[in-house]
């Protein structure tokens, strides 16, 4: 029997596959690449010494997703794929909706002919919004404030009411943080196709002169240095909960919820230092004003995972600055060998 795992090409997803390959798990990746690119897949391979199947199949697609299903002796699932840039979302909101939300049901729907009921849900601390208490536990009220957000919310209450109706159903929701950093191979990482939004691949652009400077979003916030304070998770800490995630499944029906972070925070600038220290260069910054919906502080309440799941963060900033510059060194334009 197989996980399937839906955007395993994506920057979480090549992670997570190899996390569960390397606990001795057979998997089967269904992709369709708008976003993420196979090569991070045969490097998956590569890294484990190990083989499985690739689909280029969109979720909107019943037919690509059904034809996995029938192919395949799937046990499991484990869901990243989705449109997930907030910028984007709020942009072309009915493409967010459309992609995460439709794809999501149709999924579902193919799992609950094959009597497959056992789900991973990739979400986000987006489902937050703007957050009244730090630290943030999964009791916090869910206000998100873009459609990105709104969709991974929509999507974990379907889950609550697919449950409801079936108590065969094992479902765990993972609340992600702030993930970054890199596989320690050097090999995978985060490959953004435009302008990074997110703050690590920005550094490491400006780092190896793909990009100017560095825009950092207001220094007037009341933290240590006035830049915004968030919750950065090493993504190979972020892959090993979807493993625990994944052994809970197996045990337990269900719907439970839990976020994964470090609970520490680190302002913007903090991590500036930490990458320069990695990489042993400047980085040019710009403050520029306050994007709108940014919050001052914002880290995780990971207690309920490290209780129910056994599972807690154990890289920090400085390990995450050193697997980001390995990667971003060795692979300057990503998994294309040239721009």
């Amino acid at each position: 029997m197989a996980i399937l795992v839906t955007g395993g090409a994506g920057y979480i997803g090549s992670h997570t596959c190899i996390e569960l390959l390397q606990a001795g798990e057979e998997i089967v990746v269904a992709d369709n690449f708008s976003n993420s690119n196979i090569e991070a897949l045969f490097r998956v391979k590569k890294i484990t010494k190990k083989d499985f199947n690739i689909y280029q199949a969109d979720l909107k697609n019943k037919e690509e997703i059904q034809k996995v299903f029938n192919e395949n002796s799937i046990d499991s699932v484990i869901h990243f794929a989705s449109l997930k840039s907030i910028n984007e979302s709020i942009a072309f909101p009915l493409e967010y909706y459309k992609n995460n939300i439709i794809g999501t049901l149709n999924l579902l729907d193919i799992m609950k002919c094959h009597q497959v009921k056992k789900i991973v849900f990739s979400s986000s601390a987006a489902v937050y919004g703007v957050s009244e208490t730090t630290p943030i536990a999964e009791s916090a009220a869910t206000k998100p404030i873009n459609p990105y957000g709104r969709t991974k919310l929509i999507i974990e209450e379907i889950l609550r009411d697919l449950y409801n109706s079936d108590k065969e159903w094992s479902i765990t929701i993972l609340r992600y943080f702030n993930p970054n950093g890199a596989h320690k191979s050097g090999l995978i990482g985060e490959d953004p196709n435009d302008i990074p939004t997110n703050l690590m691949p920005y550094i490491s652009k400006v780092a190896v002169g793909q990009l100017k400077e560095l825009k950092i979003f207001g220094n007037d916030y009341p933290t240590i240095d006035g830049t915004g304070i968030r919750d950065y998770i090493h993504v190979e800490d972020l892959a090993n909960g979807h493993l625990k995630a994944l052994n809970k499944t197996k045990v337990t029906t269900g719907v439970a919820t839990y976020n994964l972070g470090t609970g520490k925070g680190y302002s913007v600038l903090q991590m500036v230092k930490a990458f320069e220290n990695a990489a042993q260069r400047t980085i040019p910054y710009k403050i520029v004003g306050r994007r709108q919906g940014d919050t001052a502080i914002s880290y995780a309440n990971s207690s309920k995972a490290e209780k129910e799941l056994n599972w807690v963060a154990k890289k920090g900033i400085d390990e995450i600055c050193e697997d980001t510059w390995r990667w971003q060194k060795n692979n300057p334009y990503g998994y294309k060998s040239t721009k």
